[in-house]
């Protein structure tokens, strides 16, 4: 009967009580991998270089921040509607977002950052790096955007999240400038353009009533009439005003003719266009408006960006943690095999 329980013993499977009774037999060689792993990964978090993170946020500007790119749009005529804060920040997270920006940003600060050597570095793999260190978040019911910038040094991280919202602002002002500059141009030009037809005007109605005036000098030496006649009073109303229509010639040869030379030695018809020199004078000034970038804003920085004391990555608890975990599970599956193998052997043997 003994000999059966012992054979029974042999031949009955490896249960789950064989493989803790194993593991527990193991379980120096358990904590001496978990030891290692653990180091391992220890070693790893104090050897990689961390990675700081910076965030600034923009807000959208004040209506007072743009009062100079309105400077002669308050009418609201034409082209010279108002420019809006909305419209204004519209342009500023459009510029922020581009990949001219980005393009910009990297080859002004990113690449002369670096003192080493990076000619043998791929430029592919520099521009991956560097679109991986920025983010820009924009949040298009509060009208904000976060510049997020990833960087191994704190103060740079902190510096280049400041510049790029910088050179956002810069693009966008070269941006609103020339719109607003050709706007005044364009009015300018349609000021000079009335004020070119206006005067040609004048110069035909002068060559129209010249003709006239010759028409009627002809009638009027005809008759040998050289003075207006003298009219009965109830006359004078009727015939006073047909001198200058048809009954012109009644105004005399020496009126009409002193008439004509006036009109043809005239240099200018200037003064006698209407509203001339209130255009003249508006066409000068749309030409004369200049905006300077200092002059306006278009973003607001949220606060001061402060330098990251704490690195995001690597976050050496965690990886502690994970290392103590990966290890333990290392060193139980080393010590199952080595029970398994153990176990297969004894089966080997009888």
């Amino acid at each position: 009967m003994r000999n059966d329980l012992e054979r029974f013993k042999q031949e009955r499977e490896f249960d789950i009580f064989d493989l803790t009774e194993g593991v527990w037999r193991q379980r120096w060689l358990v904590l001496v991998v978990t030891a290692v792993v653990v180091a391992v990964f220890a070693i790893y978090a104090i050897a990689v270089t961390p990675v700081y993170q910076a965030k600034l946020n923009v807000q959208p500007p004040l209506d007072s921040d743009i009062n100079q790119l309105n400077v002669g749009r308050s009418d609201g005529k034409g082209l010279l509607v108002p420019i809006t804060a909305k419209f204004v920040n519209d342009v500023y997270l459009r510029n922020l977002q581009s990949n001219v920006l980005r393009q910009m940003f990297y080859k002004r600060v990113y690449l002369t950052s670096f003192v080493e050597n990076v000619e043998g570095e791929s430029q592919a793999g520099l521009y991956a790096k560097f679109n991986s260190q920025f983010l820009v978040g924009i949040h298009q019911s509060e009208q904000y955007a976060t510049v997020t910038v990833l960087a191994e040094d704190p103060k740079q991280a902190a510096d280049w999240a400041v510049r790029y919202a910088e050179m956002a602002g810069e693009q966008s002002k070269k941006e609103l400038i020339e719109r607003v500059v050709s706007d005044f141009k364009v009015e300018a030009d349609n000021l000079q353009q009335s004020i070119d037809s206006a005067r040609a005007k004048a110069r035909l109605e002068r060559d129209d009533r010249i003709a006239q005036l010759t028409e009627a000098l002809k009638i009027s030496k005809s008759i040998g009439l050289e003075k207006p006649p003298i009219i009965e009073n109830n006359l004078s109303s009727e015939v006073s005003a047909g001198m200058n229509g048809s009954l012109m010639y009644m105004r005399g040869s020496k009126a009409l003719e002193s008439e004509i030379q006036n009109l043809q030695t005239r240099s200018s018809d200037d003064p006698f266009v209407n509203n001339l020199r209130e255009r003249e004078e508006q066409a000068a000034v749309y030409r004369s408006l200049k905006v300077s970038p200092d002059q306006f804003s278009v973003y607001r920085q949220d606060g001061v960006v402060e330098i990251p004391e704490t690195p995001i990555k690597p976050r050496k608890a965690l990886l502690v943690a994970v290392g103590m975990f990966a290890g333990l599970f290392l060193g139980i599956f080393i010590a199952l095999v080595r029970e398994a193998w153990r176990f297969r052997q004894a089966r080997l043997r009888t």
